[in-house]
């Protein structure tokens, strides 16, 4: 009977209002209530995730510049080798990665309005410095690694606005939520590999002088797929700060997040999470260099956009089929669905005297863009269902206890799912650098290994019957 006069209470407490206001630091904050999520919280949640969706995109739009920019620069007269351009393409992977471990805590610390305001505007930076160096062909290969690296920091956004939006819903609607904040941010990838071709050839919005591409003849503006960010990224600064909120019973403190370094599905979730995100934005940032080194006849600004935007919009599918029919049977099939993609690839590859199959290799890529997406969304759903199960077990819902509990479960589900993110953003970085390094046909048949060993994680740890953990 207490319990039900506890519940009962809750249901009946008086919120201030006023606190809700965009603008506004939240100090009461009940998802799980559902009078309060419909009266109050739904209304706030939903204007919180919809700022940070665009703010998100265009940070990938950083992230990712150089995956196209790259393509372009031996066309204009710089004179890097193969080599250098794909590890231009893969440096922001590695930064991005490395900051993104420590946006994963601090931005529940700091609060969601406030971080995502703050991480938006210092990305005008790089791409100021971009817009200006890429006019001259002089500019040299550690000049652009730096430039490089910085526009990386783009990447680590995605962990505080992941790890801050899933404070805002209820355990039903997180997957949903975080499928549509990450599904849509993922595609500022295919955005600015859509729109750079396009912004780079019309001198109206240029700044500064053209360049001369060698291939096709015609003058190019290289430096407006950076500069054209800078209005969008002040704008959406303000947004954030003015629209959003800071979610105070969110925040928490490195002390209490590190406890996740001592649970194991921890690294079990990210070892599958590499294997999905860590595919998606590696396979994102190298298509465009494997089209153009691989298939040469072949037009990177025609084909390159297409797998990141079917990969994005099937992470948004793949987090609501997750909340129907369970999170961890969709990242087998991801999985299962990818190592068969990559397979194909590998068989329409150049071999020997043999050009290779374009309509066959492209096809099997957009396959495996289309089931890492799933198993994005699939293993974002996996984390929160995963640590409920851990710290609410043998619990009544109502008593102290389970309030304690739920609170501790929303604190390490927050806190892994920016670290898983923040380790599989590497991939961003490891896979163009296999593929600068290797041959493309033996790194593609590593990643098949690599998804073998993420199906049998899967299955024994959360999808067979007596799983340690169903998700």
């Amino acid at each position: 009977m207490p319990a039900v006069k506890e519940t009962v209470e809750v249901a009946q407490r008086s919120y201030d209002p006023a606190q809700y206001r965009p603008g506004r630091p939240i100090t009461d904050w009940e998802p799980e209530n559902e009078l309060f999520w419909k009266s109050t919280g739904k209304r706030v949640a939903q204007r919180n995730l919809w700022i940070a969706v665009p703010a998100l995109l265009v940070a990938f739009v950083v992230w990712q510049v150089w995956s196209v920019t790259a393509t372009n620069l031996k066309d204009v007269g710089f004179s890097f080798t193969t080599s250098q351009l794909f590890w231009l393409t893969a440096i922001p992977g590695l930064t991005g990665g490395t900051a993104r471990i420590f946006y994963t805590f601090l931005g529940p610390k700091i609060g969601q309005r406030t971080f995502t305001a703050i991480s938006t505007v210092v990305l005008i930076v790089p791409l100021l410095w971009l817009g200006f160096a890429i006019q001259d062909t002089s500019t040299s290969f550690g000049t652009m690694a730096m430039i490089a690296a910085l526009c990386g920091i783009g990447g680590a956004n995605f962990s505080s606005s992941l790890a801050n939006i899933g404070f805002f819903f209820p355990k039903k609607e997180k997957g949903n939520a975080t499928g549509i904040n990450g599904g849509l941010g993922n595609l500022g990838v295919s955005v600015v590999q859509l729109l750079t071709p396009i912004v780079i050839t019309s001198s109206v919005i240029a700044i500064g002088s053209g360049q001369h591409n060698a291939k096709t003849g015609n003058e190019v503006y290289l430096q407006n797929a950076a500069f054209l960010w800078v209005p969008v990224l002040i704008v959406l600064a303000a947004i954030a700060w003015f629209g959003q909120n800071d979610l105070k019973t969110a925040s928490t403190s490195f002390s209490q997040q590190k406890i996740i370094f001592k649970r194991k599905h921890n690294w079990l979730m990210t070892w599958l999470y590499v294997g999905t995100f860590g595919s998606f934005i590696g396979f994102a940032a190298a298509l465009p260099m494997l089209i153009k080194t691989t298939f040469p006849d072949y037009s990177v600004a025609t084909y390159a956009w297409m797998g990141p935007a079917l990969g994005a919009l099937a992470r948004w599918a793949g987090g609501w089929i997750a909340d129907k029919m369970g999170g961890a049977r969709v990242t087998i099939l991801s999985f299962v669905g990818m190592a068969v993609s990559i397979i194909g690839v590998i068989n329409f590859l150049p071999a020997g005297g043999n050009d290779g199959n374009f309509a066959g290799f492209f096809a099997c890529f957009l396959a495996a863009f289309f089931f890492s997406g799933i198993g994005n969304g699939s293993t974002f759903r996996q984390i929160p269902v995963i640590f409920r199960n851990q710290h609410l077990k043998g619990l009544t819902e109502g008593t102290p206890e389970y309030a304690k509990a739920l609170k501790q479960t929303e604190m390490e589900a927050g806190a892994v799912t920016g670290f898983t993110a923040a380790i599989a953003a590497y991939g961003f970085f490891f896979i163009p650098a296999l593929f600068a390094n290797f041959a493309v046909t033996s790194a593609m048949w590593g990643f098949v290994a690599f998804y073998a060993s993420c199906i049998v994680v899967t299955w024994w740890f959360y999808a067979r019957k007596g799983a340690e953990s169903p998700s």
